[in-house]
Protein backbone atom coordinates (compact mmCIF):
# COMPACT_ATOMS: atom_id res chain seq x y z
CA UNK A 1 0.00 0.00 0.00
CA UNK A 2 1.50 3.56 -0.90
CA UNK A 3 0.74 5.89 2.05
CA UNK A 4 1.38 8.85 0.09
CA UNK A 5 3.34 10.62 2.22
CA UNK A 6 6.41 10.34 0.24
CA UNK A 7 8.39 13.99 0.04
CA UNK A 8 6.76 15.00 3.41
CA UNK A 9 8.97 16.07 6.59
CA UNK A 10 8.84 14.00 10.09
CA UNK A 11 10.24 15.24 13.33
CA UNK A 12 10.63 12.16 15.56
CA UNK A 13 11.43 12.52 19.31
CA UNK A 14 13.55 9.89 20.89
CA UNK A 15 14.26 8.00 18.08
CA UNK A 16 17.91 6.58 17.93
CA UNK A 17 16.23 3.72 19.20
CA UNK A 18 13.49 1.33 20.22
CA UNK A 19 10.03 2.60 19.32
CA UNK A 20 11.32 5.90 18.19
CA UNK A 21 13.31 4.50 16.27
CA UNK A 22 10.90 1.53 14.65
CA UNK A 23 8.69 4.73 14.03
CA UNK A 24 11.42 6.91 11.98
CA UNK A 25 12.39 3.63 9.98
CA UNK A 26 8.64 2.80 9.00
CA UNK A 27 8.41 6.35 7.79
CA UNK A 28 11.60 6.82 5.79
CA UNK A 29 10.28 3.48 3.90
CA UNK A 30 7.74 5.33 2.66
CA UNK A 31 9.74 7.93 1.51
CA UNK A 32 9.47 10.37 4.22
CA UNK A 33 12.52 12.91 5.36
CA UNK A 34 13.13 13.00 8.73
CA UNK A 35 14.58 14.66 11.81
CA UNK A 36 15.45 13.00 14.73
CA UNK A 37 16.06 13.67 17.89
CA UNK A 38 17.89 11.31 21.19
CA UNK A 39 20.30 12.54 23.64
CA UNK A 40 22.85 10.93 22.60
CA UNK A 41 25.15 11.79 19.64
CA UNK A 42 26.82 8.73 19.07
CA UNK A 43 23.76 6.71 18.98
CA UNK A 44 21.85 8.87 17.37
CA UNK A 45 24.19 9.54 14.54
CA UNK A 46 24.59 5.82 13.76
CA UNK A 47 20.65 5.17 13.39
CA UNK A 48 21.06 8.08 11.26
CA UNK A 49 23.55 6.60 8.76
CA UNK A 50 21.70 2.93 8.62
CA UNK A 51 17.99 4.81 7.56
CA UNK A 52 19.97 6.69 5.19
CA UNK A 53 21.49 3.88 3.88
CA UNK A 54 18.60 1.56 4.22
CA UNK A 55 15.90 4.12 2.42
CA UNK A 56 17.75 7.05 0.61
CA UNK A 57 15.76 9.96 2.18
CA UNK A 58 17.04 13.00 4.00
CA UNK A 59 17.93 12.45 7.78
CA UNK A 60 18.80 15.51 9.45
CA UNK A 61 20.15 15.22 13.91
CA UNK A 62 19.97 17.14 16.97
CA UNK A 63 21.42 15.81 20.05
CA UNK A 64 19.60 17.18 22.67
CA UNK A 65 17.07 16.49 25.73
CA UNK A 66 13.92 17.07 24.01
CA UNK A 67 11.79 17.45 27.94
CA UNK A 68 14.08 20.66 28.35
CA UNK A 69 12.73 24.21 26.91
CA UNK A 70 16.27 24.45 25.00
CA UNK A 71 16.29 20.78 23.31
CA UNK A 72 12.90 21.71 21.94
CA UNK A 73 14.29 24.94 20.80
CA UNK A 74 16.90 22.78 19.06
CA UNK A 75 14.57 20.36 17.17
CA UNK A 76 12.43 23.01 16.24
CA UNK A 77 14.93 25.11 14.65
CA UNK A 78 16.08 22.16 12.50
CA UNK A 79 12.78 21.05 11.98
CA UNK A 80 10.23 24.49 12.40
CA UNK A 81 7.43 23.18 9.99
CA UNK A 82 7.17 19.36 9.83
CA UNK A 83 4.15 18.13 8.15
CA UNK A 84 4.31 14.85 10.58
CA UNK A 85 5.53 15.43 14.55
CA UNK A 86 5.63 12.01 16.51
CA UNK A 87 6.29 12.70 20.60
CA UNK A 88 8.06 10.15 22.82
CA UNK A 89 10.17 10.33 25.25
CA UNK A 90 11.40 7.96 28.37
CA UNK A 91 8.93 7.27 31.21
CA UNK A 92 9.60 8.18 34.70
CA UNK A 93 10.38 5.52 37.02
CA UNK A 94 8.17 3.22 38.63
CA UNK A 95 7.34 3.44 42.56
CA UNK A 96 5.26 3.82 45.66
CA UNK A 97 3.21 7.33 45.21
CA UNK A 98 4.20 7.93 48.99
CA UNK A 99 7.72 8.57 47.85
CA UNK A 100 7.31 10.65 44.89
CA UNK A 101 8.43 14.07 45.69
CA UNK A 102 7.26 17.38 44.01
CA UNK A 103 10.00 17.51 41.79
CA UNK A 104 9.40 13.91 40.68
CA UNK A 105 6.18 14.56 39.60
CA UNK A 106 6.89 17.72 37.80
CA UNK A 107 9.64 15.74 36.13
CA UNK A 108 6.89 13.22 34.78
CA UNK A 109 4.70 15.94 33.51
CA UNK A 110 7.53 17.97 31.84
CA UNK A 111 8.48 14.94 30.09
CA UNK A 112 5.24 13.04 29.28
CA UNK A 113 2.46 15.69 29.21
CA UNK A 114 3.79 19.01 28.72
CA UNK A 115 6.46 18.52 26.21
CA UNK A 116 4.63 16.96 23.50
CA UNK A 117 2.13 19.86 24.21
CA UNK A 118 4.75 22.32 23.32
CA UNK A 119 5.91 20.83 20.60
CA UNK A 120 2.21 20.72 19.02
CA UNK A 121 1.61 24.14 20.28
CA UNK A 122 4.80 24.83 17.92
CA UNK A 123 3.65 23.21 14.90
CA UNK A 124 -0.34 22.34 14.19
CA UNK A 125 -0.57 26.01 13.13
CA UNK A 126 1.23 25.57 9.80
CA UNK A 127 -0.47 21.70 9.69
CA UNK A 128 -3.49 23.33 10.07
CA UNK A 129 -2.59 26.68 7.56
CA UNK A 130 -1.31 23.52 5.34
CA UNK A 131 -3.97 21.10 5.17
CA UNK A 132 -2.56 18.67 6.14
CA UNK A 133 -0.81 16.93 9.33
CA UNK A 134 -0.20 13.81 11.36
CA UNK A 135 0.41 13.84 15.01
CA UNK A 136 1.04 11.04 16.88
CA UNK A 137 2.13 10.32 20.71
CA UNK A 138 3.56 7.37 21.83
CA UNK A 139 2.28 7.05 25.79
CA UNK A 140 1.82 3.72 27.51
CA UNK A 141 -0.82 0.74 27.70
CA UNK A 142 -1.03 2.05 31.42
CA UNK A 143 -2.92 4.78 30.23
CA UNK A 144 -5.67 2.16 29.32
CA UNK A 145 -5.06 -0.21 32.12
CA UNK A 146 -3.12 1.35 34.74
CA UNK A 147 -0.26 -0.13 36.43
CA UNK A 148 0.32 0.77 40.28
CA UNK A 149 3.83 1.26 40.51
CA UNK A 150 3.33 3.42 37.16
CA UNK A 151 2.18 6.57 38.78
CA UNK A 152 3.81 8.78 37.45
CA UNK A 153 3.15 7.40 34.63
CA UNK A 154 -0.19 6.97 35.05
CA UNK A 155 -0.80 10.38 35.92
CA UNK A 156 1.41 12.24 33.21
CA UNK A 157 -0.08 10.26 30.21
CA UNK A 158 -3.17 10.30 30.97
CA UNK A 159 -3.21 14.42 31.05
CA UNK A 160 -1.71 14.16 27.63
CA UNK A 161 -4.40 11.83 26.83
CA UNK A 162 -7.43 14.35 27.94
CA UNK A 163 -5.65 17.12 26.08
CA UNK A 164 -5.36 14.81 22.98
CA UNK A 165 -9.29 14.20 23.32
CA UNK A 166 -10.35 17.97 23.00
CA UNK A 167 -7.46 18.79 20.36
CA UNK A 168 -7.76 16.50 18.13
CA UNK A 169 -11.60 17.80 17.53
CA UNK A 170 -10.37 20.98 16.96
CA UNK A 171 -8.31 20.45 13.81
CA UNK A 172 -9.78 17.85 12.11
CA UNK A 173 -11.72 19.78 9.71
CA UNK A 174 -8.21 21.44 8.76
CA UNK A 175 -6.91 17.59 7.41
CA UNK A 176 -4.95 17.32 10.98
CA UNK A 177 -5.26 14.10 12.97
CA UNK A 178 -3.94 13.54 16.60
CA UNK A 179 -3.81 10.37 17.73
CA UNK A 180 -2.03 8.13 20.61
CA UNK A 181 -0.52 5.12 20.50
CA UNK A 182 -0.07 3.10 23.74
CA UNK A 183 2.22 0.07 23.67
CA UNK A 184 2.23 -2.85 25.75
CA UNK A 185 5.57 -5.00 25.99
CA UNK A 186 7.78 -4.89 23.32
CA UNK A 187 11.30 -5.97 23.34
CA UNK A 188 13.46 -3.44 23.66
CA UNK A 189 16.06 -1.91 25.47
CA UNK A 190 13.81 -0.69 28.44
CA UNK A 191 11.84 -3.98 28.80
CA UNK A 192 15.46 -5.38 29.08
CA UNK A 193 15.90 -3.17 32.28
CA UNK A 194 12.58 -3.90 33.67
CA UNK A 195 13.40 -7.92 33.35
CA UNK A 196 16.49 -7.02 34.78
CA UNK A 197 14.90 -5.81 38.05
CA UNK A 198 12.13 -8.35 38.04
CA UNK A 199 14.98 -11.15 38.10
CA UNK A 200 16.72 -9.51 40.92
CA UNK A 201 13.93 -9.06 43.23
CA UNK A 202 12.58 -12.62 42.51
CA UNK A 203 15.92 -13.94 42.43
CA UNK A 204 15.65 -16.11 39.17
CA UNK A 205 17.37 -15.23 36.34
CA UNK A 206 16.63 -12.95 33.67
CA UNK A 207 15.19 -15.56 31.24
CA UNK A 208 12.72 -16.98 33.76
CA UNK A 209 11.08 -13.61 34.05
CA UNK A 210 11.17 -12.71 30.27
CA UNK A 211 9.38 -16.07 30.33
CA UNK A 212 7.01 -14.92 33.03
CA UNK A 213 5.63 -11.80 31.51
CA UNK A 214 5.43 -13.39 27.88
CA UNK A 215 3.20 -16.06 29.37
CA UNK A 216 0.89 -13.26 30.53
CA UNK A 217 0.65 -11.56 26.17
CA UNK A 218 -1.90 -13.96 24.41
CA UNK A 219 0.23 -13.01 21.44
CA UNK A 220 2.53 -15.49 22.93
CA UNK A 221 5.50 -12.75 22.60
CA UNK A 222 6.76 -9.41 22.78
CA UNK A 223 5.96 -6.47 20.06
CA UNK A 224 8.62 -5.56 17.77
CA UNK A 225 9.84 -1.57 16.85
CA UNK A 226 9.21 -2.77 13.37
CA UNK A 227 5.63 -3.41 13.54
CA UNK A 228 5.40 -0.68 15.91
CA UNK A 229 6.69 1.54 13.27
CA UNK A 230 4.44 0.44 10.98
CA UNK A 231 1.53 1.15 12.83
CA UNK A 232 2.59 4.58 13.33
CA UNK A 233 3.79 4.53 9.58
CA UNK A 234 0.10 4.14 8.74
CA UNK A 235 -1.35 6.59 11.23
CA UNK A 236 0.47 8.95 9.42
CA UNK A 237 -0.74 8.22 5.53
CA UNK A 238 -3.10 9.91 3.92
CA UNK A 239 -5.47 6.42 4.29
CA UNK A 240 -5.75 7.57 7.96
CA UNK A 241 -7.54 10.97 7.41
CA UNK A 242 -10.67 9.65 9.27
CA UNK A 243 -8.99 8.73 12.55
CA UNK A 244 -8.19 11.07 15.22
CA UNK A 245 -8.51 11.76 18.78
CA UNK A 246 -8.01 7.79 19.00
CA UNK A 247 -5.85 5.74 21.64
CA UNK A 248 -4.45 2.60 19.70
CA UNK A 249 -3.54 -0.14 22.35
CA UNK A 250 -0.88 -2.45 20.90
CA UNK A 251 -0.18 -5.19 23.21
CA UNK A 252 -0.89 -8.62 21.77
CA UNK A 253 -4.10 -8.92 23.20
CA UNK A 254 -3.23 -8.73 26.96
CA UNK A 255 -6.02 -5.88 28.00
CA UNK A 256 -9.27 -7.98 28.80
CA UNK A 257 -12.03 -4.98 28.04
CA UNK A 258 -14.40 -5.08 25.44
CA UNK A 259 -13.70 -1.32 25.73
Amino acid sequence: MDMGIAGRTALVCAASKGLGRGCAEALAAEGVNLVIVARTAETLEATAAAIRAQSGVEVKTVACDITTPEGRAAALAACPQPDILVNNAGGPPPGDFRKFTHDDWIRALEANMLTPIELIRSTIDHMSAQGFGRIVNITSSAVKAPIDVLGLSNGARSGLTGFVAGLARKVARDGVTVNNLLPGLFDTDRIAVTFDAQAKAQQISVEDARKQRMATIPAGRFGTSDEFGRACAFLCSVHAGYITGQNWLIDGGTYPGTF
